[in-house]
């Protein structure tokens, strides 16, 4: 039975404080979902992965968002692959998950979600997410980022997350707003692509009470 049929019955559920039912809390909902539906997994980088980040943080096109100025050498990945300091996040402020796509038992590497300005005192993280070219428009992204929701909120027990995307890229603003976050900014001219200044969007999410 298709994911999208079983999770019509996970749209109520009882309260029995009210004795009846109700509607379910949206991101109880998108969890169940994703669970059903979801062929991906969120992992530790691997020294099999740098060549595939060796592409990703040199693609010139992605520089004005990630404020890069000059190219990774695949040392400096292979070192950060193999450092201990990444398997703490507060002393890294960062972690980074590799999206792996899983096949009929074939493992493929799809993107990365991270993480990042991780603030410990006031629980909470900036989020960026990188999907390869030819696997966008799949919900590969969304279910990735529910992962990663869950993970911050959960492990971490951050109270927000929030994130920075440029105004004209609506694919990434429509997935942002899909799974809770909200648009609480505008930062004009805020970043300079191909000789003109785009405007920049902050978003928000505030962890919600269930």
């Amino acid at each position: 039975m298709p994911a999208e049929i079983v999770a019509l019955f996970f749209k109520v559920i009882f309260d029995f404080s009210k004795n009846k039912f109700v509607k379910m809390p949206r991101i109880v909902e998108i969890c169940i979902m994703s669970l059903l539906s979801s062929p991906i997994r969120l992992r530790a980088p691997e020294p099999q992965d740098v060549d595939f980040l060796y592409e990703l943080e040199n693609d010139h096109r992605l520089w004005h968002v990630s404020q890069t100025q000059v190219p990774y050498s695949r040392f400096e990945l292979e070192q950060y692959v193999l450092s201990a300091e990444k398997h703490d996040p507060f002393v890294a402020k960062q972690v980074r998950f590799i999206i792996e796509l899983e096949n009929d038992g074939v493992h493929e590497v799809i993107g990365t979600i991270d993480l990042f300005e991780l603030d410990a005192i006031n629980r909470r993280a900036e989020i960026g997410i990188v999907i390869s070219k030819e696997k966008r428009g799949m919900n590969y992204a969304g279910n990735a980022l529910m992962l990663c929701i869950n993970y911050a909120f959960g492990d971490l027990n951050f109270h927000q997350l929030y994130c920075n995307i440029e105004q004209d890229n609506y694919q990434s603003l429509m997935l942002f707003e899909k799974y809770g976050f909200q648009k609480i900014g505008l930062k004009r001219d805020w970043n300079l692509r191909n000789g003109k200044w785009i405007d920049e969007v902050l978003m928000q999410k505030i962890k919600e009470s269930l």
